[in-house]
């Protein structure tokens, strides 16, 4: 029952995106279980080791993909760094290593599984005291800062965390602790943003 200062409730109908039209989706299937996607994460582990002997990572094959096109623009500055000359000094080719073809396969995958369970979509994700502007902006500097943290740690959280840590690596598994750590406390600094 309604009084006369309160507006009968209307329901809206739910607006989908350009691309979920496009492609013909209406509804986003539900995640999978947590451990279950635990479990099945260690399972492609074990397999990735096993099979290839090499674990997972992606920091390494975006890594290469950059030095590839610097090669392409600057190869005079490529052969006098060392850290570069490694991957992409002379003939080598950056692109000629395993990790680049994980890094392919993974953002493939990534979104033939985001196209299957109708989540592919372009949209902002942001609290609401944060405009879209400020929310790329700290997202392109907090990707750009894990970007640089990653080659000066060697790995980024699946080369260091997962893979280091399944090897029982010191190093990785400070490195897991210290990225745990550093998350909670910026959260807890910026959560007045998201409520």
């Amino acid at each position: 029952m309604t009084t006369l200062t309160e507006k009968p409730t209307q329901t809206k109908p739910r607006r989908f995106s350009l691309m979920q039209r496009a492609l013909g989706q209406r509804e986003a299937k539900a995640y999978i279980n947590p451990y279950a996607a635990a479990i099945a994460l260690g399972v492609v582990l074990f397999l990735a080791f096993f099979i290839t002997g090499n674990g997972l990572g992606a920091s390494g094959g975006l890594n290469r993909i950059l030095v590839y096109f610097e090669d392409l623009i600057a190869p005079e500055h490529v052969d006098r760094v060392a850290y570069l000359v490694t991957m992409a000094g002379g003939a080598s080719n950056p692109l000629d290593s395993w990790i680049v073809m994980l890094t392919i396969g993974t953002i493939i995958g990534g979104f033939v599984s985001g196209l299957v369970n109708g989540r592919v979509k372009v949209e902002t994700i942001g609290g609401p005291r944060v405009s879209k502007h400020l929310r790329w902006l700290t997202a392109f500097v907090g990707g750009g800062l894990m970007g640089y943290g990653a080659r000066l740690a060697r790995g980024c959280t699946s080369g260091q965390a997962l893979s280091g840590g399944a090897v029982l690596s010191v190093g990785s598994w400070a490195f897991m602790f210290a990225v745990f750590a550093g998350a909670y406390l910026l959260a807890y600094s910026l959560r007045r943003l998201w409520n």
